[in-house]
């Protein structure tokens, strides 16, 4: 799995020299005025006196005076505005990844000028990510092509005194966003559940992150089974078969942060007997998106090993299939939690499956009075109507009061990981209580949630009651990736994300 490695630049003066052995330099900016090194912006001047288009599009062109002979300008554009943000830097720097790609560029210079502006603190750190992100391919490709060709781009040379954050650290964010995006963008056959798990114990392996899984199906049934019913049509294909995955990191010394992550993992989502018609299957191979960005976090922890922190993930990857024996509406099944839920729609099962895992955290978490908790996935298609492309952040009254999802965002925007942060209220547990003795709980109406008013609040109502958090004081907080998870809202075609990888990263590492 190699990405570009960092070389911190201390020297500019000798990267620029012709003798360096850069092969282009990428310059990132405002427009030509904002280059702060004269020989640089001097160069664009002198091209813009050819080419109107130098301040408002990527663009690459000769230039003698500078190593390999090749310039390529990523204009941010204006920064100066309220709604600005370090996305402008993410956004040019991904489109100037893919333009030094197909020119054969393998270890660009990258120059990064950045208004003194809170805002843009982290903008190298934002450029080198971007460029990254667009260098991505899919894992199928690069497995079936030559990964030299279609990730060419090596070494990576920054200016280390414009960026507080270390090359470290950066490279341990993106080994994680590639076990992100690997983990959401591979077909569903090839990451089916037993192959999810797979790649989590391959990628963790000899690390300081411990994982465990779970694969026998009778213990699933016993354990989870909101999470089995979801997989009981899957069961009669061993390939497709359930997994449950543990992974536990903990720092040394005092411990000040204790965070418990739940992953979504459905690996392919039919929409079960409620089967999704009308070309709605298409791109539900990335179901498993809030698990990847888990499992990509818990890449990063292994990476950098960090103090003082404690994280145990579990994911719980589930293939909802249709089939003799798919689970349907009107069925009461017993959560974990001992919560008789009753089945609204099949096709929202990413709630099932979050809720026995979310349980099983809860007692692992036992004792623990610094627990924080977390649901991540791709779970309403309301999430992607109500605030795409942004992730949705909704919490309970514990997290409320501790401004976990407002801190979560604040983290989010200066890392272009962004979010909204969503009120949960009465409407929402109304939403969901029951309306016979027969059960104590709601899964869903049955209409899409995209035109179910508060489509993405209610859900984590039924995740709190039904996994037992509401019976506790943790802070729990739900995040929605279905409108950021991937580029474009593309679900089939889009590069995933790794959306909140970079937003709990940046809050809590």
């Amino acid at each position: 799995m190699a990405f570009p490695k960092i070389t911190v630049i201390d020297d500019l003066s000798s990267a620029l020299s012709a003798s360096a052995k850069w092969d282009a330099v990428i310059v990132v900016a405002a427009d030509c005025n904002a280059v702060s090194e004269p020989a640089i912006q001097a160069a664009l001047n002198a091209h813009q006196q050819i080419d109107a288009r130098i301040n408002s599009e990527v663009l690459l062109f000769s230039n003698e005076q500078v190593p390999g002979k090749r310039i390529i300008f990523a204009p941010t554009g204006q920064l100066s505005r309220y709604y600005d943000d370090v996305r402008r830097f993410f956004d040019v720097a991904n489109q100037a990844a893919k333009l030094a790609a197909s020119a054969g560029v393998k270890q660009p210079l990258v120059l990064v000028d950045a208004p003194d502006d809170e805002r843009f603190k982290n903008a190298v750190s934002a450029v080198y990510l971007g460029l990254t992100q667009g260098l991505w391919q899919p894992l199928e490709a690069r497995m079936a092509l030559d990964e030299s060709e279609l990730e060419p781009i090596t070494e990576i040379g920054l200016l280390g005194s414009t960026d507080s954050v270390s090359a470290k650290w950066l490279m341990a964010a993106e080994a994680g966003k590639r076990v992100a995006r690997d983990l959401c963008g591979t077909e569903p056959e090839r990451m089916a559940p037993p192959g999810f798990a797979d790649y989590c114990v391959e990628a963790l392996a000899g690390s300081a992150v411990k994982v465990e899984v779970i694969s026998d199906q009778r213990q699933l049934e016993r354990q989870y089974p909101l999470l089995f019913a979801v997989a009981r049509a899957s069961e009669a294909v061993e390939r497709h078969q359930a997994r449950v995955i543990t992974m536990t990191y903990e720092g040394k010394g005092p411990i000040e942060h204790s965070l418990y992550l739940a992953g979504k993992g459905i690996t392919y989502d039919t929409g079960g007997a409620d089967l999704k018609v009308n070309g709605h299957m298409a791109g539900m191979s990335r179901d498993k998106g809030g698990a990847a960005t888990v499992a990509g976090f818990m890449k990063m922890l292994a990476q950098l090993q960090p103090e003082g922190i404690k994280v145990v993930a579990e994911i719980g990857a589930v293939r909802n299939s249709i089939g003799a024996d798919a689970f349907v509406a009107d069925e009461i099944i017993t959560s974990r939690a001992g919560v008789r839920v009753r089945i609204g729609n099949t096709d929202a099962e990413g709630r099932l499956v979050l809720s026995d895992v979310l349980t099983h955290l809860i007692e692992l978490a036992e004792n623990d009075d610094k627990a924080e908790f977390f649901s991540v996935a791709t779970l309403t298609g309301h999430a992607a109507r109500a605030v795409g492309p942004y992730t949705a952040l909704v919490e309970n009254g514990v997290a409320r009061t501790k401004d976990s999802a407002k801190m979560l965002s604040a983290a989010g925007d200066l890392w272009a990981d962004p979010a909204e942060v969503s009120r949960s209220r009465r409407e929402d547990f109304d939403f969901v209580r029951p309306r016979t003795k027969a059960d104590d709980l709601l899964s869903s109406n049955n209409a899409a949630s995209a035109v179910t008013a508060r489509g993405h609040q209610f859900p984590m109502a039924f995740l709190q009651i039904s996994s037992g958090l509401d019976k506790t004081s943790h802070a729990y907080t739900h995040v929605d990736i279905a409108g950021s998870g991937v580029e474009g809202g593309d679900w089939q075609h889009g590069k995933p994300t790794a959306a909140g990888l970079m937003m709990l990263a940046g809050r809590y590492l």
